[in-house]
């Protein structure tokens, strides 16, 4: 079992910045794909970005192309704990924010909900314009 829970989240004006954190518990978190996802009121739940091991030492990113060039997700093996920088910050990043997570041990990006198994509870974030 994975429990995740999320930090960071806040109101920020249009382009600020915020640095989400999710911390992990359980045991081989390097051996975890790691995601973010955000939900909108009325929308359903998107793909915003996903770490995951990509060989050797090394996890690639993945993102959504709407955050493409604004936010970079990171992960710390050792801490068990993944981030995700947001930067340029828009109104349209409005949404409760949720840390996600699968075991993973082959080289794979998930970019669908469903493809993950453990989920936090999720932390706001409102971007004012």
């Amino acid at each position: 079992q994975v429990q995740l829970v999320e930090s960071g989240g806040g109101l920020v004006q249009a382009g600020g910045s915020l640095r989400l954190s999710c911390a992990a518990s359980g045991r081989t978190f390097s051996n975890y794909a790691m995601g973010w996802f955000r939900q909108a009121p009325g929308k359903e739940r998107e793909f915003v970005a996903t770490t995951s091991w990509s060989g050797g030492n090394t996890y690639s990113g993945k993102y959504a192309d709407s955050v493409k060039g604004r936010f970079t997700i990171s992960r710390d093996n050792a801490k068990k704990m993944v981030y995700l920088q947001m930067n340029s910050l828009k109104p349209e990043d409005t949404a409760v924010y949720y840390c996600a997570a699968r075991e993973s041990t082959v080289y794979s990006a998930y970019y669908a909900p469903d493809e993950y198994d453990y989920w936090g509870q999720g932390t706001q974030v409102t971007v004012s314009s």
